[in-house]
């Protein structure tokens, strides 16, 4: 039996584990870092901790496998990160001191915690809010998603979002193909040096 419920801090653990069980292209990233706690930093934890009332977690007999958190104003919540949430971790993470192509994937994660990729303006002003969803290899191809993902739209339509973008890693057919269905459309087309493309869809009350 599944239970959608609000995240709750006893549930940050989890959201970590499941960060990184899916951040190599939606597969299990666990072998490529040192410190296991990198990808949560960047893509679950800040939500989890600062904009709480926006994380939702799906849980199953064997705990928390997934998670969906997000922000109705991305630019907002981008200036919020800069004062709260960048300061602490980039002193506890070195900006790499070695050139780009010997980073490690550590590295290339700190280096991300000085300089985070922030969607197109262009994806912005259209597309104001932002959402990041994650499942566990038990709770994919269930309709667990899609629940969830209702649920948050839920939530951002009461709060009067109109438009919601998602950034994918072009590697991650899965997602790609997730959000498609889900009403997403390609937005911006990713550059030679970026690994995302930008997808987005409105939010309708």
């Amino acid at each position: 039996m599944l239970l959608f419920r609000p995240f709750e801090p006893r549930d940050l653990a989890a959201l970590h584990a499941i960060s990184l069980a899916t951040g190599h292209a939606g597969g299990d990233a666990s072998h490529l870092y040192e410190d296991g706690h990198l990808v949560g930093h960047i893509y679950s934890a800040p939500y989890a901790s600062l904009q709480a009332d926006l994380a939702f977690v799906v849980e199953d007999e064997d705990g928390v496998g997934g998670f969906v958190v997000g922000t109705i104003d991305t630019v907002l919540w981008e200036n919020r990160l800069e004062q709260v949430w960048w300061p602490s971790l980039r002193r506890r993470y070195a900006y790499p001191s070695s050139a780009p192509e010997a980073w490690t994937t550590d590295e290339r994660r700190h280096a991300m915690i000085h300089h985070p990729e922030h969607a197109p303006a262009d994806v912005v002003r259209d597309y104001p809010a932002h959402v990041h969803l994650n499942l566990l290899p038990r709770l994919q191809h269930r309709g667990v998603g899609v629940r969830l993902l209702a649920v948050w739209l839920e939530l951002a339509s009461a709060r009067d979002a109109k438009g919601i973008h998602v950034g994918v890693n072009h590697a991650n057919a899965a997602a790609l193909i997730f959000w498609k269905r889900q009403g997403f459309l390609p937005l911006a087309t990713a550059s030679e040096t970026s690994r995302t493309i930008w997808m987005g869809r409105r939010i309708t009350g």
